[in-house]
């Protein structure tokens, strides 16, 4: 079965859109990362880098559902 250009471009949509909101979990780490910390900014820091950890295993899923689909057009595997 073919995969359609508008499913390519839409997993490379939601791809992207994984990335973009990881690259925004990361600075909002850093961003905690850079003050001084009393016990409840230490609570928020180790939340927001649960979160990244969650974003980060998102856009990694919708990177491989990309490559597979781009692997299916491609080499028809």
């Amino acid at each position: 079965m073919a995969i359609e250009i508008s499913t390519l471009d839409q997993l490379q949509t939601a791809y992207k859109t994984a990335v973009e909101q990881w690259i925004s979990a990361i600075r909002a780490e850093e961003a905690l990362a850079s003050v001084n910390h009393s016990e409840a900014e230490i609570d928020q820091w180790e939340a927001a880098h649960f979160r990244e950890e969650d974003v980060r295993q998102k856009a990694r899923a919708a990177k491989k559902e990309y490559e597979g689909a781009l692997r299916e057009k491609f080499f028809n595997f």
